[in-house]
């Protein structure tokens, strides 16, 4: 299979690590439905991977569980990039805002968090501002009282 540790998505290099996140989340119920399916493959087809390497990835970590970071930092940097990667036809479907919220609750965030967090970052990614900006203003949002 031509999937190496990196895949390139216009120009911005992420992590194979985040897509198989993707993979683990929507397999977190035991099974992967049909929008989620749709969208594991809208977003392995942007990285050049074939419906049959998809199919073979998916597969493949059956077995495997999405053990969530522990850090705010590391917490954040997933959901970026699984936010970035469905951002990259620059729409948010129902389904894909369903998939980031339940990625969401699957790292620990509350439901205040969650709003703020896929507001700051869908927001941010538009506006192409870097990752560390976005963090900042999420903290700022996150902790105001």
């Amino acid at each position: 299979m031509s999937f190496s540790d990196f895949i390139s998505n216009h120009g911005v290099k992420v992590p194979k690590v985040h897509y198989l996140h993707l993979i683990q989340v929507a397999r977190a119920d035991g099974k992967i439905d049909q929008q989620e399916l749709a969208i594991l493959h809208k977003e392995g087809r942007r990285f050049g991977l074939t419906d049959a390497e998809i199919d073979q990835l998916i597969e493949e970590e059956m077995d495997h569980h999405y053990h969530p970071p522990y850090s705010l930092n590391d917490k954040f940097e997933d959901l970026y990039y699984i936010t970035e990667m469905i951002l990259a036809d620059d729409e948010v479907s129902e389904a894909e805002a369903k998939l980031l919220r339940r990625f969401a609750v699957e790292v620990g965030f509350d439901d205040r968090a969650i709003e703020i967090l896929k507001e700051v970052l869908i927001e941010g990614i538009r506006r192409n501002e870097p990752e560390d900006q976005i963090l900042k203003k999420f903290r700022a949002e996150l902790f105001k009282r």
